[in-house]
């Protein structure tokens, strides 16, 4: 079982930034790829941004350009970097891990990345509330 523990969430007004991190407790082969998604009030779970074991990364159109996942393989943590948030930004986000199906998706930055479906990752945090403000 892999535990992963998100921190970074807050409040901030529309076009300021925050950075959300998250700490699994172990790597194991049960986790290739990690990714972040959100769901706001009555709406359904998103996915935001994913990134692979080699560094692929895809972004939800929503976020692109906006948002930036990156990972820390020394510190052993996944990152979340949000800049320009919008009122639409407002969520709880969660960080993902597992073992996804990879492809040529429309989400992704290069060729290949991660699938950014929920049902293709197993192991989920608790999530942190992100407010933006307008």
């Amino acid at each position: 079982q892999v535990h992963l523990v998100e921190s970074g969430g807050g409040s901030v007004q529309a076009g300021g930034s925050l950075r959300l991190s998250c700490a699994p407790s172990k790597y194991t082969a049960s986790v290739a790829s990690m990714a972040w998604f959100r769901q706001a009030p009555g709406q359904e779970r998103e996915g935001v941004a994913t990134i692979d074991s080699d560094g692929s990364t895809g972004y939800a159109d929503s976020v692109k350009g906006r948002f930036t996942i990156s990972q820390d393989n020394a510190k052993n943590t996944l990152y979340l970097q949000m800049n320009s948030l919008k009122p639409e930004d407002t969520a709880m986000y969660y960080c993902a891990a597992g073992r996804p199906a990879t492809g040529t998706f429309t989400h992704c930055s290069g060729v290949y990345c991660p699938s950014l479906s929920e049902y293709d990752y197993n192991f989920w945090g608790q999530g942190t509330q992100v407010t933006v403000s307008s």
